[in-house]
């Protein structure tokens, strides 16, 4: 399990250093748009990437707006996305999409159109026509929109090979589950009898919980702490529990030097993209 937890941390690192640089970068303003950061969510995306790595699986996936994470995870062309943050026609959504709404032909990574939840019954549609393995993400408050709730519906009632996962935060901006709801997701999906689990962000968790994936719908609940607030405006506790800081530590030495690379690695990608013109 060592090998799979440092190929999910390489994955990660990638996300990590990439997400760490543009935080950076919208307090030097360098970007003219709102920016929606996914550090500290990084290891699910991260993990269940390399699951269907390991599964020979390319799965459709649609990505919420805090997509970055997950458009990397997939291998997705980092040069287009680091374009599409810079507005610029070469991005991987023609720099009209923007953060919220990027996207890869390539990986076949379908973008979010800014509607919170909408991702759920686009993707329920698309699978279902296509019968082929879907992936979807949503954050914990785009999951409670009604039409979520009739997508899951459908996906049961027609058996389709898809995946919701929840990345949950616990946050709707600065508000939590407890103000918001008394019910949880997967809760939810198992009244819609379908698989439903409340599972961490911890990658072994959820590699195991992914055994059975595509037969049939499921519902993945992962908990999970996010770094920076909606926009880069601030940044949450710092002594907020971190995965990707908790896996470097257990990792040791090999997973330091993986983020060493990784940091430089980003650096010098966003140094040639900026001199680009």
């Amino acid at each position: 399990m060592e090998r799979f937890r440092l190929k999910v941390f390489e994955r990660a690192a990638l996300c990590r250093n990439f997400e760490q640089y543009v935080f950076d970068g919208i307090h030097n303003k360098i970007f003219k748009f709102p920016i929606y950061l996914s550090a500290g969510q990084e290891y699910i995306s991260a993990t269940i990437s390399e699951v269907m790595n390991e599964k020979g699986i390319a799965p459709n996936i649609f990505i919420q707006h805090r997509g970055h994470s997950t458009y990397l995870s997939y291998d997705a062309p980092i040069e287009q996305l680091i374009d599409e943050l810079l507005g610029r026609e070469t991005g991987c959504a023609y720099g009209m999409g923007g953060s919220a709404s990027i996207h890869s032909k390539e990986k076949n990574i379908f973008g979010h159109d800014g509607l919170m939840g909408s991702q759920a019954p686009i993707a329920v549609g698309h699978c279902y026509s296509t019968r082929h393995p879907t992936i979807v993400h949503l954050g914990d408050a785009s999951a409670e929109e009604d039409y979520v709730f009739g997508a899951l519906g459908w996906a049961s009632t027609k058996k389709l090979p898809i995946l919701f996962v929840v990345e949950d935060n616990n946050l709707s901006i600065l508000t939590e589950k407890k103000v918001r709801r008394n019910w949880e997701m997967h809760d939810v999906a198992k009244a819609f009898q379908m698989k439903g689990r409340d599972i961490s962000d911890d990658p072994i968790e959820i590699k195991q919980a992914l055994d059975d994936v595509f037969n049939g719908p499921m519902l993945l609940n992962i908990n999970t702490h996010r770094k920076f607030w909606h926009s880069g405006a601030g940044i949450d506790d710092e002594n907020t529990f971190d995965r990707y800081e908790t896996e470097m530590g257990l990792l040791g030495d090999r997973a330091r030097e993986i983020d060493k690379e990784y940091k430089q690695k980003i650096n010098e990608l966003w140094k040639k993209q900026l001199e680009t013109q």
